[in-house]
């Protein structure tokens, strides 16, 4: 009986599938070097276009707003559209600092600022480090009478007795737009008169401490001089600085601004009033945008309504 344990092919078969098989593997063989090898042989040093494949972090955010304004008319006009949707009123200024020149919309009226008043505070503290009248790590030990618990902040969840350096504070000012921080730093330390002595002399002519006003006109003033270094010294103009450039409040002027620019910037938020100022760190073209509402019935309409507007004037600005 024949064996067929070994499957063996018989004679003629296993003669002609040989030659099959070898052209089955020279096949399979080129495909691999040409999936695998050719392409770094023939273009060893050619990386993937970035503009075409951009990475992550290149993405480029997409404007809120796409446009082609070519002049500062134009984009008054836009912007005025997106205002009166929001069913207050608006007031805006932008200002290029390199060219020294700016413009806006009711950019003189004075408005309740909210939280924006922070940034005379924190301008007046480092001001006075600069002057080395005022020790940033001097260390505050808070008091149950000193915490101001309403509005935001984290502060006021902590016990009293907790120190804080004079730094921490600014930080917690800015960056979590905190009450109690500010109200240590504004009235216990530094004074009211004192940052409302500074802020004139500065030129802020529309700004009231004591009664929490200001323009979009003086933030412009204040802000420009903080960044041009002609408040304090370098670095400590880099600290001041750095304590605005994130916080927890990004959905207004930074939400408009392609990722990757820096924004230094504060907001502000009482009822049927919602702000945002600050400087644009656009390379070569830095640039102030304030915008400051009130008889807003729709929070969050509004703050939409600010970032589409910060997307306007950035594509303007970027453009020129």
């Amino acid at each position: 009986m024949r064996d067929y344990s070994t499957h063996k092919l018989p004679r003629s078969l296993g003669t002609n599938i040989k030659p099959v098989i070898f052209g089955v593997f020279i096949v399979l063989t080129i495909i691999y070097f040409i999936t695998n090898y050719l392409p770094k042989l023939s273009s060893p040093n050619i990386k993937p276009d970035p503009s075409v494949y951009p990475s992550p972090s290149e993405k480029k955010k997409e404007p809120l707003i796409k446009n082609n304004i070519s002049s500062q008319k134009e984009l008054i006009a836009k912007v005025q559209d997106i205002a009166k949707n929001t069913g207050g009123t608006s007031s805006v200024y932008i200002y290029d600092i390199n060219k020294k020149q700016g413009f806006g919309i009711n950019e003189n009226m004075v408005l309740t600022a909210a939280s924006v008043n922070k940034v005379a505070i924190l301008a007046a503290l480092y001001y006075l480090a600069g002057r080395e009248e005022i020790d940033l790590e001097k260390e505050i030990i808070l008091q149950q009478k000193d915490i101001q618990d309403y509005g935001t902040g984290s502060i006021r969840y902590d016990l009293p007795g907790t120190p804080y350096s004079l730094k921490t504070l600014a930080r917690l000012m800015m960056e979590k737009s905190d009450n109690t921080a500010a109200y240590i730093l504004g009235t216990l330390t530094l004074g009211l008169d004192k940052i409302q002595q500074l802020v004139t002399s500065w030129g802020l002519t529309q700004t009231n401490l004591a009664d929490n006003k200001t323009s979009v006109k003086d933030m412009s003033i204040l802000l420009s001089k903080m960044y041009k270094e002609e408040i304090t010294t370098k670095p400590l103009t880099s600290e001041m600085l750095d304590f605005m450039d994130k916080s927890d409040f990004e959905d207004r002027i930074p939400a408009g601004i392609d990722e990757g620019i820096k924004v230094y910037h504060k907001t502000g938020d009482e009822i049927g009033k919602i702000h945002d100022v600050g400087i644009i760190d656009l390379p070569g073209k830095p640039y102030y945008i304030g915008i400051m509402t009130t008889d807003m019935t729709d929070d969050e309409n509004t703050k939409k309504a600010l970032a589409q507007i910060s997307s306007l004037v950035f594509s303007y600005m970027k453009n020129l």
